[in-house]
């Protein structure tokens, strides 16, 4: 098993990238390669940014790569209200993804937090 496994907040992660996939599973044809494409890939950075800074050597470096990952959890947050101004996201999955993300980013900023106490 990999230390990132370990981790709540990387598993946390995965279930908000799961989340994201499913919403914009249902966002228009012609949106696979713009909205779609920018919220799947900024919801997987979230993920592999916590992963890979697991492996740095020093806490330092783990910190700078969970502060990429909130701002990946961040730019989905900001695509997000673009797309439920679109109407590609109906208001009750906009505010499901928004908890989701509030969540992601207590539990990101806990675990930086915790790296230099």
């Amino acid at each position: 098993m990999f230390n990132f496994e370990k981790l709540d907040v990387w598993h946390k992660a995965i279930d908000f990238a799961d989340l994201i996939y499913a919403d914009t599973r249902r966002f228009p044809p012609d949106e696979r390669f713009g909205l779609t494409n920018q919220m799947r890939r900024a919801a997987v950075s979230i993920s592999s940014n916590i992963a890979e800074g697991s492996s740095r050597s020093s806490k330092t470096d783990f910190g700078r790569f969970i502060e990429i990952s909130t701002g990946s959890l961040f730019e989905v947050v900001s695509q997000a209200f673009i797309a439920e101004r679109q109407r590609f996201l109906k208001n009750e999955q906009f505010r499901i993804l928004y908890a989701a993300a509030e969540e992601q980013s207590r539990m990101q900023s806990g675990l930086r937090k915790s790296l230099f106490v």
